[in-house]
């Protein structure tokens, strides 16, 4: 993914807003074989998060805005890759609708891994907290982790 296509990829804000939003500095550095999506958080603002994912109509980017975490929160899920954690590793994150039902400010939510690394937990380069046993194959965790994802970027899409 280069910096053009990603900017090029956002769905729900403006041309002016996509190219504004920061890209990683690290794109080549990135374990690419081993992401399903880009998913980077903005460093100057915690409450922003990205998200880019191959999708039926090619490329797919998503500006996504971060609840802020009340109280305590003991353990929760990924609804993307299914990775517990513990504190706030799990976080609320909402994308305003693509289109016309966004500008009248619908939007959706998914329950996500607060650094958005799915692809990292799901192969184990990367710990959360506790890990649940599981008899699914890598390959089976995978394609249950794109499915939900795809699902998402459908709700966002329609």
């Amino acid at each position: 993914m280069t910096e053009l296509a990603i900017r090029g990829s956002f769905v729900n804000c403006t041309k002016g807003e996509a190219r504004r939003l920061p890209i990683p500095k690290d794109l080549d550095e990135r374990p690419w074989h081993d992401l399903d999506f880009l998913g980077w958080q903005d460093p100057s603002a915690t409450q922003r998060a990205y998200l880019v994912a191959e999708s039926d109509p090619g490329l797919v980017g998503v500006a996504l805005r971060v609840a802020t975490q009340q109280g305590h929160i003991r353990r929760s899920m990924c609804s993307i890759c299914l990775t517990t954690h513990t504190g706030n590793g799990v976080s609320l994150m909402t994308a305003r609708k693509a289109g016309p039902n966004g500008r009248l400010g619908n939007s959706v939510g998914i329950y996500a891994c607060t650094d958005l690394a799915c692809s990292l937990y799901l192969r184990g380069q990367k710990k959360a907290g506790r890990h649940l046993d599981e008899t699914l194959t890598l390959s089976a965790r995978i394609e249950r982790t794109t499915t939900n994802l795809a699902a998402f970027l459908h709700k966002i899409l329609s």
